[in-house]
C-alpha cells in the first residue's frame, strides 16, 4: 500500500507540474513565439517534404532492375515517410537555437522537438516495419518510450525502475535490466534469426559445394550466431561472462544425468554432415523398416519422406549405430528382380531368351552395368520359378514404379509364345463311395 501511495503521490506531482508548465506557457510571449517557430517548421517541412518527396524517388527507385543494389534502394524508399517528421526536427532544432539566444529560454519549442521524435516513431512503426514481430515491438516499447521523452518524462521513469531492485537468492538486479534484458534479448535473436536464414540461404546456394558440406556450414553459422547473441545479451544485462561458467558445468550435469540421448544425436549429426555418407536427397532404408528419402538433417534427427508423402523422424544416432541401407549413394542405378512360374509343360530353355528380350525392350530398363538376367530359381510344386533381374535408374516405389510394367511384359511374352503360367492343382481321392 505505500508504494501505490507513493506512485500515486508521484503522478500528481507530474500533473501538477504539467499543469504549471502549460499556465507558465499560456502566460508567456516567449512561448507563444516559439509556438509561431512550431507552426512555421511545421508549414516549412510540409513544403519542403512535398517538393523533396517526387525528386528522391525518381532518385532512388530503381524500376525494374533487379540485383542487391537495387534490393538495397528499394528498401531505402519504405523511409520515405520519415522525410517530414525529421526535416520539421531539424528546423524545429534551428529554432531553438534562435529562441535561445533571442528570449533565453526555448521550453516550448524543446517539447515541440521531442514530440516530432514522437511523430517520427509513430510513422516508423506503422509505415517504415513490415516484420510482424518488429512492429509489435515498435507499437509497444518504440512508441511509448518515444511518448515518454516528448513528455520529458523519461529520465524520471528511467531513474525510478534503476533503483528498484529485484533479489532472488544471491542475485539482485534492477528492473530496468530486465527490461533493457527483454528488449535487447528480443532484437538480438529476431536479428539472430533473420541472419541466420540469410546465411543458410547464400550457403544452400553454393552448388560446388557437397550437400553435407553445406548443411554442416548452415549447422556452424547458426551456432556461432546464436552464441554471440547469447554472449552479446549477457553483457548488455550487465551478467558476469564468468557465470557462463556454472550454466557450463550445471549443463555438464544435465547431459550426465539425462541429456544423454540428445547429446549423443548432436554428435551423431555432426559426424553424419563431416562424413557425408548419407546426405538430403538419399533414399535410405534402416534395420527398423525406416524407409524414405531424406529431406531435412537437424541436430537431433533425420526427417525421411516416404513415397506415400507421410514424414519419419529418424534420431540421427540410429544413422551411425544401426546398418543403413542407401540406395543413392553409388549413384543412381538400382538392381530389382521381378518372380514368375511356368508350367512344368514349358520347354524351360526357351524362357530366360524370351524374358530378357521382353524386359530389354522396356525403356527404363539399363543395359549397363548389365542388362536384363533371367535365372532359374527352383521346382514348386505346381510350378517352376524363374526371376528375372533387371537394373533402373531410380527408385522404385514400393515396388511399383517399374515392377508393374516388367510383370506386364513377362506376362505379354509368355501369352504371346504360348507358355502356361499356372495355378496350384488339388487332386481329391475319395476312399469310400457314399450309398444314396
Amino acid at each position: 500500500m505505500e508504494g501505490q501511495g507513493d506512485l500515486a503521490a508521484k503522478l500528481t506531482g507530474w500533473l501538477q507540474q504539467a499543469g504549471d508548465i502549460t499556465l507558465g506557457w499560456l502566460l508567456s510571449p516567449a512561448a507563444w513565439s516559439q509556438f509561431a517557430l512550431l507552426a512555421v517548421a511545421l508549414v516549412a517541412a510540409r513544403l519542403a517534404t512535398r517538393r523533396a518527396s517526387p525528386i528522391v524517388t525518381r532518385f532512388v527507385d530503381p524500376g525494374e532492375k533487379t540485383g542487391h543494389i537495387a534490393n538495397a534502394r528499394r528498401f531505402a524508399l519504405r523511409f520515405l515517410p520519415l522525410i517530414l517528421p525529421l526535416v520539421a526536427y531539424g528546423l524545429t532544432a534551428l529554432g531553438e537555437e534562435i529562441t535561445r539566444a533571442t528570449f533565453g529560454s526555448g521550453e516550448v519549442i524543446a517539447f515541440g522537438k521531442r514530440l516530432f521524435i514522437f511523430l517520427a516513431a509513430r510513422i516508423f512503426v506503422r509505415e517504415v516495419l513490415t516484420d510482424s514481430f518488429l512492429r509489435l515491438l515498435g507499437k509497444y516499447v518504440l512508441i511509448p518510450v518515444a511518448a515518454l521523452y516528448a513528455l520529458g518524462l523519461l529520465d524520471d521513469i528511467t531513474t525510478r525502475l534503476e533503483e528498484t531492485i529485484i533479489t532472488l537468492g544471491n542475485i539482485r538486479f534492477s528492473v530496468m535490466a530486465l527490461i533493457r534484458g527483454v528488449i535487447a534479448g528480443s532484437v538480438l535473436f529476431w536479428l539472430g534469426s533473420w541472419s541466420n536464414r540469410q546465411s543458410a540461404s547464400y550457403i544452400k546456394a553454393q552448388e560446388e559445394l557437397r550437400p553435407a558440406t553445406r548443411e554442416l556450414a548452415v549447422k556452424a553459422v547458426e551456432v556461432m550466431i546464436f552464441g554471440a547473441a547469447f554472449l552479446l545479451l549477457l553483457s548488455i544485462m550487465g551478467i558476469d561472462l564468468t557465470a557462463v561458467a556454472v550454466l557450463g558445468g550445471a549443463l555438464g550435469v544435465g547431459v550426465g544425468l539425462g541429456l544423454q540421448q540428445i547429446a549423443a544425436n548432436f554428435v551423431s549429426g555432426i559426424i553424419l554432415l563431416v562424413e557425408g555418407q548419407t546426405t538430403v536427397g538419399d533414399y535410405v532404408e534402416l534395420d527398423g523398416g525406416e524407409k524414405g528419402t531424406i529431406v531435412k538433417m537437424t541436430a537431433r534427427a533425420c526427417v525421411l519422406e516416404t513415397f506415400d508423402g507421410k514424414w519419419i523422424v529418424v534420431p540421427n544416432d540410429h544413422f551411425i549405430t544401426t546398418r543403413v541401407v542407401n540406395y543413392s549413394d553409388q549413384g543412381s542405378a538400382n538392381r530389382y528382380e521381378a518372380p514368375f512360374s511356368v508350367s512344368y509343360d514349358t520347354d524351360i530353355n526357351r524362357v530366360p531368351g524370351i524374358i530378357e528380350q521382353a524386359v530389354g525392350a522396356l525403356p527404363f530398363v539399363l543395359q549397363a552395368p548389365d542388362g536384363p538376367d533371367c535365372e532359374l530359381r527352383g521346382f514348386g510344386e505346381s510350378s517352376v520359378d524363374f526371376a528375372v533381374e533387371y537394373w533402373v535408374s531410380g527408385i522404385d516405389d514400393g515396388k511399383n514404379k517399374y515392377g508393374s510394367q516388367v510383370l506386364f511384359a513377362i506376362w505379354n511374352a509368355l501369352k504371346a509364345e504360348g507358355i502356361e503360367m499356372p495355378y496350384p492343382h488339388r487332386v481329391v481321392e475319395v476312399k469310400g463311395a457314399r450309398l444314396g
